[in-house]
């Protein structure tokens, strides 16, 4: 079966696109940062396209001989969404990395979809513009799956989503059919705003072939600290104030709740910026355009959160090092396996931003009734509402569905989302309904059946 379709996609596209799959070039493709791929499912064959016309190809011939095809970028979801779940094609993005055109006056980038985010970063700092989109895989993940997944990350604040950032794109369809929106206009109102169909639909409705991003004014400033606050009514406060005196520069607000912080800090050897036992920690970041006052006015706010007694005690990074310092303890989660709190279990779930310490203390009280013994870590975006969970399953395995049913199910009786940034992949569809209506699952089936009636891409993901 391998040798027949490779043979039959080489005929469609070249020899040099198409692989048969065997034990050394087939394993990187069945997992991504935290998924593995059953070992029973057997690949078809291995793509790696060059130009949306190979990806047209492909995905034609698979389309006639209803082969599944499971589309890939750098494989950094958490989620499993580009993980092999049937026998099927793989299709990797990787060679697609050209950055077509900057361009200055319109503020834009067009890229391929396999370009790795950091480049994409890279390229808009060297035209002195900025990209805002930033997650902690910036060096391996690709640009089509960031749009394919509507990436979050750490801007969100000020920025948005990744479906924010997109003016234009192109993308390839099951059937073959080739759709070239790349739009550079903000303006664009002009019926079906059909690029939204595709971002975050993770690779089930079509291939993102090329992108056109927003770009924005390079700041000339980054201010940076960690304030101590004793509890979650604080942190609101906190957050009011500092909406309030630092307006769109505000670009970061980040909680971390005790637990998280030791973890951070004192489990991975390193000298906490502040002291534990101050209760919850917000690290506060803005960007501006004023090298003259922005430092100055960052620390006249962070004192007046600390003189009217919202914050116990804050640190503010003088120097890049020192922001880097300060974002390691948040950027922690990656290092976790170092520590006692591995294997874990993460959630990515949103309520409003109210609602959030309730929601932390819900899921725990729940837990723990349950399962005393289990331990949770808290953390979050939580200015856009964005919570992050963990908990520690060691030898504990068997509970995970039971664990994932009770948290997604508080997160969805408060009318939030099961996933705020991290999509749906396999993982999280059977939870699906908690965030979801019969009915809109059930639109979002016939606009599936609609662009994709023999169901090739990515089966088996999102319902």
């Amino acid at each position: 079966m391998h040798d027949e379709v490779a043979s039959g996609l080489r005929q469609r596209v070249g020899p040099d696109v198409i692989f048969v799959p065997d034990a050394a070039n087939a394993s990187r493709h069945m997992r991504d940062y935290g998924v593995q791929a059953d070992p029973s499912i057997k690949l078809l064959a291995l793509a790696y396209p060059r130009n949306a016309q190979e990806v047209a190809g492909i995905l034609a011939y698979c389309n006639e001989h209803r082969l599944p095809v499971q589309p890939q970028g750098g494989m950094t979801g958490l989620a499993g969404g580009a993980v092999p779940i049937v026998p099927c094609v793989v299709m990797s993005m990787e060679r697609m990395r050209t950055i077509r055109e900057i361009d200055p006056a319109s503020g834009t980038i067009t890229v391929e979809a396999g370009v790795v985010m950091e480049a994409v970063q890279k390229a808009a700092d060297e035209a002195d513009l900025f990209f805002p989109l930033d997650i902690g895989g910036r060096g391996s993940c690709q640009i089509g799956g960031n749009v394919s997944t509507n990436a979050g990350g750490n801007r969100v604040l000020r920025f948005g989503m990744a479906r924010d950032l997109v003016l234009g794109i192109e993308v390839v369809l099951a059937d073959g059919t080739f759709i070239d929106s790349l739009h550079k206009v903000l303006k664009n109102n002009t019926g079906y705003d059909l690029r939204q169909l595709f971002i975050g639909s993770e690779g089930t409705l079509g291939v993102i072939t090329a992108i056109v991003l927003r770009l924005f004014p390079k700041p000339q400033t980054v201010c940076t600290g960690i304030v101590g606050v004793s509890s979650y009514d604080g942190v609101l406060r906190l957050l009011q104030l500092v909406r309030a005196a630092l307006g769109p520069q505000l670009t970061a607000f980040e909680v971390m709740w005790p637990q998280f912080y030791e973890l951070g800090t004192v489990a991975m050897g390193r000298t906490p910026p502040l002291p534990p036992g101050l209760g919850l920690y917000v690290l506060v970041e803005t960007m501006g355009f004023d090298p003259g006052t922005d430092q100055q006015r960052f620390e006249g706010v962070i004192g007046e959160a600390l003189e009217a007694g919202i914050g116990n005690d804050a640190v503010i990074a003088q120097s890049h090092r020192e922001t880097s310092q300060l974002w390691a303890v948040r950027d922690s989660p990656g290092e976790w396996q170092r520590t006692r709190h591995w294997p874990q279990l993460s959630f990515d779930v949103s309520v409003p931003t109210a609602e959030i310490g309730d929601l932390a203390n819900e899921i725990t009280a729940a837990i723990t009734a349950r399962w005393p013994d289990l331990s949770m870590v808290y953390f979050g975006h939580v200015a856009d509402g964005n919570l992050h969970a963990s908990v520690a399953m060691a030898g504990q395995s068997l509970l995970q569905a039971e664990v994932e049913e009770i948290v997604y199910g508080v997160a969805g009786r408060r009318r939030g989302s099961i996933s705020a940034e991290h999509g749906i992949g396999s993982l999280k569809k059977q939870f699906l309904h908690h965030s979801r209506t019969p009915e809109e699952i059930a639109l979002m089936r016939v606009i599936k059946r609609a662009i994709d009636p023999n169901g090739i891409l990515n089966p088996g993901k999102v319902f």
